[in-house]
């Protein structure tokens, strides 16, 4: 069975897309891309159909992360019966989602939930804050322990 994760964020040009290269990359690392599928999407249609911000496929560019082909999408009720899990960025993102579906079954949390010492809650949208590297960083430790996460709970070992 495929595991898939869909990563969301308010307009999924920032934080969303991020995540799902930066998770996409950590997967194909581990040679699990058979295993596990990635994706993205805003609870927001403001940016439907554009490419990540600039300052999102800077900093990806920067660590040798492609963003090749990714573009923004507005999450759907069907999401739910598609991604085991959707990972959001902030509390209001964990809002959005369960006022628009819940599904039992469905893992609905924060990226940040995966990181027990992090130094936020909630990943910071550098649409607003202007810093990415913050939000890199903070986005790749999540990533990282999503992943390890899910390897222990699927024994993809």
């Amino acid at each position: 069975m495929m595991i898939r994760v869909l990563f969301v964020c308010l307009g999924n040009i920032c934080r969303s897309p991020m995540a799902e290269a930066i998770f996409r990359s950590k997967v194909e690392q581990e040679g699990l891309e058979d295993k596990i599928e990635t994706d993205s999407a805003g609870v927001g249609h403001w940016h439907i159909g554009s490419r990540p911000h600039r300052g999102t496929r800077e900093i990806l560019t920067k660590n040798n992360i492609d963003t090749e082909g990714m573009i923004a999408r507005q999450i759907k009720e069907d999401d739910w019966n598609e991604f085991q899990y959707l990972i959001a960025m902030d509390d209001n993102n964990i809002n959005d989602l369960r006022a628009i579906n819940e599904v039992e079954g469905v893992i609905v949390q924060k990226l940040m939930d995966y990181v027990q010492d992090a130094p936020k809650r909630e990943v910071p949208d550098p649409f607003f804050t202007g810093d990415f590297d913050e939000t890199y960083a903070l986005v790749l430790r999540g990533c990282e322990r999503l992943l390890e996460e899910i390897k222990n709970e699927h024994n993809l070992w």
